[in-house]
């Protein structure tokens, strides 16, 4: 979504809508407990009913990570600002994870013509996140349609909107979602059978090109969709009809297209961006094995420039809202952007402590907003340095677990990372990712397994790596301070 900066005036048609709807703040009862080290070991029962992201090995996932893109250049120039640092730096900073933006106007400029230097500038990105150990998301982004508003994703061609306006607001874009132009552009996508057509068409030609290659993960199959509101109908309503009427048929649609290319590759979902204000999702069932649900978390008042209100309940909210449908349908959650703007607010050092622990709660990952270099939204600045407050995403954490979690969590306060888990009846390696530290890490581990890796193991990136005894119950705990790579065996 971002840069966003929803404006004041949209922002306070939305909150409003939603206060009406009841959805922003829900029952005490429905909101879950904040969740401490201490007692990660008893997870809620939405945790216990979400299932986790998996490799062709069986193990057990954790992206972390952020999204990667080029607004500024397309044409012959498309993607040329992403370079292989981007994947270099993300895999130095213990990240694993990289969403890609990529935009179907530049893919299919004129209807039928697929752009084979666009397909060979992703090509050359996915090798270079290969090469350095990131997994990636193929993200077909969208924001405010495409280029017949001035912004990017359905090409021109695609767009149609019967002739209603459309009044351009730069000061504060995200309310062009609202213009009728748009609104309509939006149904005729989801309706028209010969843009139906087009779009699974694009998807094909995706899949079937980067379906094999390693760095790939999954297809998030439209960036935060939105859609037409009916008279005298509010936001969480519109939203609601929107994800069951609309975008559920479009993404078993689509799916059923990547899946005559691609039998294994995840599948990424969205809902609206509505569901940013603890909206729970109007979408049905997805008839695909392999489906991530992948909202954003984002809040409309830290959008506008507002510092985090850790009082106003949004957090507990939004968590409350959106583990319901993956809890129901037994699928995987990846938040694909999170991350607010001003992020150097008095508030925003608790925000950020305070997001993650509820992201790591009931997601397999997350991509923060957005890995570049310099200012606004980009997580470093131009020497590659974490900016305020977003150092706090980088802690240890298990990439791949060879065996069931019983138990996972960070402490913050004392930068100590504690993994209880099952090992699988068959050999495997459990990875460990530790982000830079001057004091280094104290990697120790109770029952039958065995500490390897480490600085100079390029076979893993040089990660930590657990192997244990199959079917053994392994207590790995990471803390700051001591020998890098150092293992203990009680």
């Amino acid at each position: 979504m971002p840069p966003m900066r929803m404006g004041r005036a949209l922002m306070a048609v939305v909150v409003a809508s939603v206060l009406a709807a009841g959805a922003l703040a829900p029952a005490a009862s429905a909101r879950p407990a904040p969740v401490s080290p201490s007692s990660a070991s008893s997870p809620s029962p939405y945790e216990r009913a979400i299932p986790p992201l998996t490799d062709d090995r069986g193990r057990t996932l954790t992206l972390r990570g952020w999204n990667v893109e080029d607004k500024a250049n397309r044409g012959e120039d498309a993607l040329s600002a992403i370079t292989e640092r981007h994947f270099r730096d993300l895999r130095a900073r213990g990240f694993n994870f990289a969403r890609l933006l990529v935009f179907w106007d530049d893919l299919e400029p004129r209807r039928g013509q697929y752009s084979a230097r666009y397909l060979a500038r992703i090509e050359r990105i996915l090798d270079w996140a290969h090469q350095h150990r990131v997994h990636v998301l193929i993200d077909a982004h969208q924001d405010v349609f495409g280029p017949a508003f001035g912004h990017r994703g359905i090409p021109e061609w695609a767009t149609r909107t019967d002739g209603l306006p459309f009044t351009p607001n730069p000061d504060d874009w995200f309310s062009e979602y609202f213009q009728p132009a748009v609104q309509r552009a939006f149904t005729h996508l989801y309706e028209d059978p010969d843009l139906q057509r087009a779009q699974a068409a694009m998807w094909q030609v995706l899949a079937d090109r980067f379906g094999r290659h390693p760095a790939v993960i999954g297809y998030d199959l439209i960036n935060e969709p939105m859609g037409e509101l009916k008279e005298g109908e509010d936001l969480p309503a519109a939203a609601r009809r929107i994800e069951a009427e609309h975008l559920t048929p479009l993404y078993n649609r689509l799916a059923r297209a990547v899946r005559a290319k691609d039998r294994t590759t995840w599948i990424f979902v969205e809902p609206t961006p509505i569901v940013g204000e603890g909206v729970p999702t109007g979408l049905g069932r997805i008839e695909d094995r392999r489906t991530v649900y992948a909202p954003h978390f984002y809040n409309t008042a830290m959008e506008a420039g507002a510092d985090y209100d850790p009082s106003a309940g949004w957090i507990e909210a939004y968590e409350a809202a959106i583990t319901a449908y993956p809890a129901r349908h037994r699928m995987p959650v990846v938040v694909g952007e999170w991350g607010p703007l001003n992020n150097a607010l008095p508030n925003m050092g608790r925000f950020y402590r305070e997001a993650v622990d509820s992201l790591n709660r009931y997601s397999s990952g997350w991509a923060g907003y957005v890995w570049c270099y310099g200012g606004g939204y980009c997580a470093v600045d131009a020497q590659g340095r974490f900016r305020t407050n977003k150092e706090r995403t980088a802690t240890p954490y298990a990439p791949a677990v060879a065996g069931a979690v019983r138990s996972e969590a960070y402490d913050a306060d004392t930068r100590s990372y504690r993994l209880a888990y099952r090992a699988a009846a068959r050999p495997g390696a459990t990875e460990l990712s530790l982000p830079p530290s001057p004091r280094g890490w104290r990697v120790s581990v109770t029952g039958p397994a065995l500490v390897t890796g480490g600085p100079g193991a390029p076979s893993r990136g040089g990660w930590p790596v657990v192997r244990a005894w199959p079917g053994s119950e392994v207590v790995v705990t990471v803390r700051e301070g001591g020998p890098y790579g150092r293992t203990d065996h009680p």
